[in-house]
């Protein structure tokens, strides 16, 4: 349950944080029902004097000369559209030097795929990174300068810290925990669910993310994973938006996930699904030798390599990796 307080906090966190020019022409593709599209992309823009250029759906030739034709110099996208625009052939017939700014939310975004989107789309243009839930309205965090792999420092008004997994204590600057938060943006609950909304948020006001990150001495937040999507190998944490960062930086990788598979021994093992390149013969043992070569030994893909036809996601980019836990559970 979001109040109107909640969200109209929200826009005026956005607002300071991300200065959007008068009559700025901005992307509206990302769908208005989902929080990103509705608070910060919606709202966001409008609030801001921009111009909202709105697109019903996503069809690669359609969003390209949208993004050519209308001269759009806003584009808040999500990583697999950046992926997109970072790999696929078709993008070097279109003219997309009117781009600014590139917001990216809703998914980890890795310094590799955003290096490779800024090397290739090298006139300037800026990748900030974005980072929230529904249950904040969603904005908690956001990149003003472009800072590779990170979310920025937190918004106006919020105040954040990193929790010992384990203990439950505080821990410091470049230590790895649970990121929890408070500000005026945080739900008023969980609809008709107070266990639910007790286990989100405790006692002293503090909103669980449920996601696993770190600040630097500067405040700035890298987000590494989900805190129960991290994969267990021999006692070690392996993340997997780690590795799918690496994997994508393949140049016969087009997309990817990786997910863990049980193993008796181990107690899971990192598995990659691998969509190839167009035109591209790259085989397992390519991909794994190439990971083997830059992780240490617990994040090697030992659980082998299965290509696929493409990766499952939700609407707003996320990797559905239930989806392919569950096709490895039949």
């Amino acid at each position: 349950m979001l109040t109107h307080s909640n969200i109209v906090s929200n826009i005026c966190q956005i607002d300071a944080a991300e200065h959007i020019g008068r009559g700025d022409p901005t992307l509206g593709l990302l769908p208005f029902s989902h929080i990103y599209g509705m608070t910060v992309v919606l709202f966001g823009t409008l609030s801001q004097g921009a111009k909202l250029v709105t697109l019903p759906k996503f069809d690669p030739e359609a969003f390209l000369k949208c993004l050519q034709m209308k001269q759009i110099r806003i584009a808040p996208l999500v990583p697999p559209l950046i992926l997109f625009l970072a790999k696929h052939p078709v993008v070097s017939k279109f003219d997309l030097t009117s781009i600014q700014s590139v917001f990216s939310a809703a998914a980890c975004l890795g310094a590799e795929l955003t290096d490779e989107f800024l090397h290739r789309h090298n006139h300037g243009c800026r990748v900030l990174q974005g980072y929230g839930l529904t249950e904040t309205s969603p904005a908690i965090n956001t990149d003003t300068v472009g800072i590779s792999g990170s979310v920025g420092c937190l918004v106006p008004n919020t105040i954040g810290k990193i929790l010992d997994v384990e203990t439950g204590l505080p821990l410091g600057p470049g230590q790895e925990g649970e990121y929890c938060m408070k500000g005026p943006q945080i739900m008023k609950g969980y609809h008709k669910n107070e266990e639910a909304t007790r286990g989100m948020i405790d006692e002293d006001g503090w909103l669980h993310t449920g996601d696993i990150g770190h600040f630097t001495e500067k405040g700035v937040l890298y987000i590494s994973e989900r805190l129960k999507e991290l994969i267990k190998y021999k006692g070690h944490q392996v993340s997997p938006a780690e590795l799918e960062n690496l994997l994508l930086t393949h140049p016969g990788v087009a997309d990817a996930a990786v997910i863990g598979v049980p193993d008796p021994v181990a107690e899971e093992l990192p598995r990659a699904y691998v969509v190839r390149q167009p035109g591209q013969q790259v085989e397992e043992k390519e991909i794994v030798d190439f990971v083997e070569g830059k992780v240490s030994p617990a994040k090697r893909l030992r659980g082998g390599v299965e290509f696929v036809n493409e990766i499952p996601k939700n609407p707003s980019g996320k990797i559905l990796r239930r989806v392919l836990r569950a096709q490895l559970s039949k």
